[in-house]
């Protein structure tokens, strides 16, 4: 294989791979020594760090991943955000969606003591528009349910992976953003009205400073 063809193979495997492709797995796959693999790594690498590419090759958690460039991140959102209908969230819905966000994976208990409120409603209406998904239990008595954010939640958000979640203050905007502006701010739901008054950001800034959960398995 020559060094080209390398190159081309790795930037395949890791354009098709969901997470992180380590350099272990890359040599396995090519049949490729693990030392001409990272030599072949760091010319792709140094290949997109260009500024007329619109994405890059990152190092992360231990591996390989492509990412959009962050000056085209407004835009991606836009294009994702063009391509489906708009989703209107009640505001207990989408404090509910923050705390999930920078705490998962959470359980329902968890959730409730953050929001200090019961949100097993918010949470129904999370999965049922596919924003959350389950994440195994957690190892606990009682072995409650892990509740993260889904692959749909990425795409609304314009987000090619969790690391690209924005800081606290830039959450509410890019929801506001990723819904249709206030248009995507639904009115409270009955079973919702008794619920405090709280900005998303109040709620990702609680989730953020609590200790997160550690998932076992998948149910």
């Amino acid at each position: 294989m020559t060094s080209a063809e390398l190159k081309g193979a790795l930037e395949a495997i890791i354009y098709a791979a969901d997470e992180p492709v380590t350099v272990e797995q890359l040599a396995d796959a090519t049949g490729v020594e693990k030392p001409a693999v990272r030599a072949a790594l760091d010319e792709l690498v140094a290949s997109y760090v260009v500024e007329e590419r619109g994405v890059e090759i990152r190092a992360v958690a231990g591996g390989y991943k492509f990412y959009t460039k962050a000056q085209h991140h407004e835009v991606v959102r836009k294009f994702i955000k063009a391509l489906r209908p708009p989703l209107r969230l009640t505001m207990p819905a989408l404090e509910t969606l923050a705390v999930i966000s920078y705490k998962q994976p959470a359980t329902l208990p968890e959730i409730q003591e953050i929001r200090g409120v019961n949100c097993a409603g918010v949470v129904k209406t999370l999965l049922e528009k596919r924003l959350i998904t389950t994440a195994g239990r957690k190892p606990v008595i009682g072995r409650p349910i892990l509740y993260r954010t889904s692959k749909e939640f990425l795409m609304r958000f314009g987000l090619s992976d969790l690391d690209e979640l924005p800081s606290l203050k830039e959450f509410e905007q890019l929801a506001r953003a990723a819904l249709g502006s206030d248009e995507g701010i639904a009115p409270a739901e009955p079973e919702d009205a008794q619920e405090p008054a709280e900005s998303p950001e109040k709620s990702a800034a609680a989730a953020a400073g609590s200790e997160p959960a550690t998932p076992e398995g998948v149910s």
